[in-house]
């Protein structure tokens, strides 16, 4: 490329470019003000992209073109925080700021009769972002690295991801301290999540379920190029360590972050007593659902640093802090009719018809009512947990809201607006897509309907779970089969010509390639690629097939497990039930109930315990499975494990996790939370729901809550879920990294 006329040397046009593009970034990200279109910075960074490959001795690390991606990383290191990020104490009324603030004034002595009887304190109240925490560290005015919250003492070191994120400045200028650490908020834009959700629909993928966990996915995927494209954004909210007199204040802390391009919050107010807290908590309520990120509170921190000092810190959080939490938008409508759906897993979830209502910015129509044991007692004041419950009938007026701002979902019933002719809800006693039979779960609930947890349709080749099932199927962590997402599979079954009812059927879809180029936006190339990536995943091996079955317990971890004890279908259809779960320790009545030996038989891990082996094994060995895999082979499908690793002679139930309680909490990124749990039991371990004095071990994941503040108030060790994993490898177990989704 040819260096502008108005440059001597490409020396200056790249530093000209490199200022432009980073003035450009400021003025977006942090003025909320651009100075030039989304074309025109896409065309000087390709300008600069081509001189600085003429010119490798120009390089530099810093370099705008280094936040569009780069090679993905290996894994996560984790790095100690130089200051804990300790919890922030929550709050959700006036009564309790009030409270809060009266603390304050007695800590500093200006409570009525201290030294300063009635003073007040300055302080700042500032949005609360809902999004993942992360603490920046520059040394000498460059980004040294990025680690997420993690346990609040250590997190996962983030740097490669952090360095594509444009709103965060590499390089702070010539007045940056020796050492700042900027504490802040990663999140994903509401834009950006309905893009990306869109961009997944059409793939066929799963969608985010919020921009929390989106942003969350985002932050620790391995791949930088993903993450760049992803467009997430950082609002500054705190600080860890700082060199000396860089600030006195919170207000002037964040009024120097904005000097050196960090983004703040526009919406950061400052406020002298409680009444101007309270005026600010619901002036900013009002319009908050107008802003391109989730917001779900006001922190709300005394403004001076060394009165932050001289009031302290809790156990578990400081003193001169609190998030005053905003309730859940929460509105009333009527009940139209309640719609069973059926999951891939045959799952029989009630959903909620409703006339149309605004609530959270958004029309809701529909939403969920999670099981029919549910419908059956539903609060009538959804404030009060535990209170009086009724069940939810058919022209009910009912409470919705949205969790997390995002899902909608029935709380609760307004009794007093209740219909005469108000007709029950009855749950269906037999699948209605397939009528088969229906299996109810805990099975105390066939006498005591409101103990219902799930109700599933035990059919395997019911339509509803096919459909469901074969996009599963050929889903990115499954087979990855590019080219077979949900609208294909749509396509393909509505057209009635070319037979697609089982995963046997995707592998024969090569024999019906003139009926596929019949389909409306099926060109030669389209269908080529599709035929190339079903034969492609002909080879993915065991684990591949048995996750995409959508088995129930049998997810990604369990099923690569599986597949490292057992080397081909053949050898895991022969194992027994009690060889499923080799190091679980069962007593005499729980091994009398399975049929099995209570003495395990050691040796390789595998990630089912005694709640899972049995029902695992009846599938497996079920005439549904036995036809699935026959006709899977028959069609060419690898069903040996590219994962087997002979059996060793000692026992997992002798390592690092046998015999202990362990509680689960907070955003894992690598595990689904079942698989997880399995995995352990498999290991010998016993995963509780709950932090008691009988608990061995926490594992934290981000946005740890109350089962963390009460570990650690118990003196429980605590783990974050990089340890976790370290120790998983250590125990034998090749621990998954974090997915890439």
């Amino acid at each position: 490329m040819a260096v502008s006329p108005r440059h001597d040397t490409p020396a200056s046009r790249i530093a000209e470019l490199r200022n432009l593009l980073e003035r450009a970034n400021r003025a977006y990200y942090v003025d909320a003000s651009p100075v030039m279109s989304d074309a025109e910075f896409d065309r000087l960074l390709a300008e600069l992209t081509e001189l600085e490959k003429a010119h490798p001795d120009l390089d530099d690390p810093d370099s705008p073109t280094k936040r569009v991606g780069g090679e993905p990383i290996d894994g996560f290191t984790t790095i100690t925080h130089a200051r804990p990020m300790l919890s922030i104490d929550n709050t959700y009324t006036e009564g309790d700021v009030r409270e809060w603030y009266a603390r304050v004034l007695k800590g500093l002595g200006l409570a009525e009769g201290g030294l300063f009887a009635g003073g007040t304190v300055a302080c700042v109240c500032d949005p609360k972002i809902d999004g993942l925490a992360v603490s920046l560290r520059y040394e000498r005015g460059r980004l040294k690295h990025a680690v997420t919250r993690g346990d609040g003492v250590k997190g996962d070191d983030v740097s490669h991801a952090a360095r594509v994120i444009r709103a965060l400045p590499l390089v702070l200028g010539a007045r940056a301290p020796e050492v700042l650490e900027v504490r802040g908020e990663v999140y994903l834009p509401l834009d950006q999540f309905a893009r990306i959700n869109a961009e997944r629909e059409e793939a066929g993928e799963e969608l985010f379920m919020n921009p929390r966990n989106a942003a969350a996915g985002t932050l620790k995927n391995l791949d930088p190029t993903l993450i760049a494209s992803r467009r997430l954004g950082f609002i500054a909210h705190g600080r860890g360590e700082a060199s000396e007199g860089f600030a006195s204040g919170y207000w002037e802390f964040l009024s120097r972050l904005r000097e050196m391009g960090f983004p703040t919050s526009p919406h950061a107010l400052q406020a002298a007593g409680v009444e101007e807290i309270l005026k600010a908590i619901h002036g900013f309520e009002a319009g908050r659902h107008g802003l391109n990120y989730a917001t779900d509170g006001m922190v709300v921190r005394v403004d001076s640093f060394a009165q932050q000092e001289q009031l302290g810190l809790t156990s578990k959080s400081p003193r001169w802090v609190i998030a005053f939490k905003y309730p859940a938008e929460r509105t009333t409508t009527r009940l139209l009719r309640v719609e069973p759906q059926v999951g891939k897993t045959g799952k029989i979830t009630p959903r909620a018809v409703m006339e149309p209502v605004v609530l959270a910015g958004t029309t809701v129509q529909h939403a969920t009512l999670h099981n029919y044991g549910r419908v059956l007692k539903s609060p009538l004041n959804p404030d009060a947990p535990g209170g009086e419950t009724t069940d939810i009938r058919i022209g009910d007026t009912v409470y919705v809201e949205k969790a997390g701002e995002i899902i909608p979902q029935v709380v609760g019933v307004v009794i007093a607006k209740r219909p005469e002719n108000a007709a029950r809800v009855v749950a269906p006693a037999a699948c209605p897509v397939c009528a088969s039979v229906v299996e109810v779960e805990p099975p105390e609930a066939e006498a005591e309907p409101t103990l219902e947890t799930a109700r599933r349709c035990i059919n395997p080749e019911c339509p509803a779970q096919i459909r469901e099932k074969l996009v599963w199927f050929a889903g990115r962590k499954q087979m990855d089969i590019d080219g077979l997402g949900e609208k294909t599979v749509d396509q393909i079954i509505a057209s009635g010509t070319i037979p697609l009812r089982t995963f046997a059927d995707i592998f024969r879809l090569k024999d019906h390639r003139a009926a596929l180029l019949s389909l409306e936006r099926m060109g030669e190339k389209k269908v080529d690629n599709l035929l190339a990536g079903i034969e492609d995943a002909k080879s993915r091996g065991l684990a591949k097939v048995l996750s995409g079955m959508g088995i129930r317990h049998v997810g990604d971890t369990t099923s690569k497990l599986l597949a490292r004890r057992y080397e081909s279908l053949d050898a895991l259809m022969a194992a027994s039930v009690r060889d499923l779960m080799p190091n679980a320790k069962l007593s005499k009545d729980e091994a009398a109930r399975l049929g099995v030996a209570t003495e395990a038989p050691g040796g390789q891990e595998t990630s089912l315990g005694k709640d899972t082996a049995g029902i695992v094994h009846a599938y497996l060995h079920s005439p549904a499975a036995k036809k699935t895999f026959a006709e899977l082979g028959a069609a060419g499908v690898d069903l040996k494990s590219k994962d087997y690793r002979p059996p060793t002679t000692a026992g997992a139930a002798k390592g690092p996790f046998a015999g202990k309680t362990i509680v689960l909490t907070g955003t894992l990124t690598g595990y689904e939370r079942e698989d997880l749990k399995a995995l352990l039991e498999g290991l010998g371990a016993k995963v509780s729901g709950s932090v008691s004095s009988k608990t061995n071990l926490l594992v934290a994941g981000e946005s740890a809550g109350s089962k963390l503040d009460k570990a650690r108030e118990l003196g429980v060790e605590v783990w974050d879920e990089a340890k976790l994993i370290d120790a998983l490898r250590e125990a034998g177990v090749d621990a998954p990294r974090p997915p890439t989704g």
